[in-house]
C-alpha cells in the first residue's frame, strides 16, 4: 500500500469535473471518482465520465442512480421544459434544485467509508450559469455542516471540500487541463447531447464551452451535431 492521500472526486463526465479530477491526481490523491444518473435528459454524460475516469485513472468509480425527474423542476430532469438558448438573466431552468447539496452528500458518505479525507467538485463561480450552488459562500457552509455532521468531523478530522476550479475562467481552466494531459475528447458538457454524445452547440452550456476553447487558443474537440 503506498501513503498517497485519497479523495473522493465528482465527476459528471464535463471539462470542468474532468479537469477538477485531473488536478487531484496531479496533487498525488489516489481518486475514488462519483457519478450519478440522476435523470438527467441524457446518458451520455455518464457514459463520459466513466471514460473520464478510466483515461484518468481512479481507484474505483462508481455511478449512483437516483431518480431527480419525480421531482422536476428543471430542464434537465422535465423534458416539458423547454433548453434555453439564450443566457437567462436570473437562475436558469437548467438549474437542478439541490443537486450539488444531494451530491456531495453522497460523496461525504463514501468518504467517510472509504477513509478519504479530501472531496473535489468542479465547481465555477466565473463563466457558469448563475447557480446558487456553485458559489464560495455554499461550500463554506456545506464545509461547515460536514464538519457537525460526520462521524470524522466530530472526532477531529474533518472532510476537506476543494473547489481548485471556483475562481478560474472557462479558458484558465482549459488551459490548465491541456497542461495536466485531459482528453477534452472523452467529455460531454451539452444540455441536450444525442445518444452519440454530440453536443447541440446552441445551448449555453455549448457557448460557455466553446468559448473556453477559443479564448484559450485551443482547438474545440467537441463533435456536434451534423457533424461526421
Amino acid at each position: 500500500m503506498n501513503d498517497n492521500p485519497r479523495a473522493v472526486a465528482l465527476v459528471s463526465g464535463g471539462l470542468d469535473s474532468a479537469t477538477c479530477l485531473a488536478l487531484a491526481k496531479h496533487q498525488g490523491f489516489d481518486c475514488y471518482a462519483l457519478s450519478f444518473n440522476y435523470g438527467q435528459r441524457h446518458g451520455a454524460e455518464v457514459e463520459a465520465a466513466r471514460r473520464v475516469a478510466a483515461a484518468i485513472g481512479v481507484c474505483r468509480h462508481k455511478v449512483i442512480s437516483i431518480d431527480l425527474r419525480q421531482f422536476g423542476g428543471s430542464a434537465l430532469t422535465d423534458d416539458a421544459m423547454q433548453i434555453p438558448l439564450t443566457p437567462s438573466e436570473n437562475i436558469p431552468v437548467t438549474y437542478v434544485p439541490a443537486r450539488n447539496t444531494i451530491f456531495l452528500s453522497y460523496a461525504l458518505a463514501w468518504a467517510e467509508v472509504t477513509e478519504c479525507y479530501d472531496i473535489f467538485i468542479g465547481v465555477n463561480a466565473v463563466d457558469y450559469s448563475g447557480y446558487p450552488d456553485c458559489r464560495p459562500e455554499y461550500i463554506q457552509a456545506y464545509q461547515a455542516m460536514a464538519r457537525l455532521a460526520t462521524k470524522a468531523g466530530v472526532e477531529g478530522r474533518p472532510v476537506r471540500i476543494h473547489t481548485p476550479l471556483i475562481y478560474l475562467t472557462k479558458a484558465e481552466i482549459v488551459k490548465k487541463g491541456v497542461e495536466l494531459g485531459v482528453d477534452y475528447r472523452l467529455t460531454v458538457s451539452c444540455y441536450q447531447a444525442d445518444t452519440q454524445g454530440r453536443a447541440c452547440g446552441v445551448c449555453e452550456a455549448c457557448r460557455l464551452r466553446a468559448e473556453g476553447f477559443k479564448g484559450a487558443g485551443v482547438a474545440d474537440p467537441t463533435i456536434y451535431l451534423g457533424s461526421c
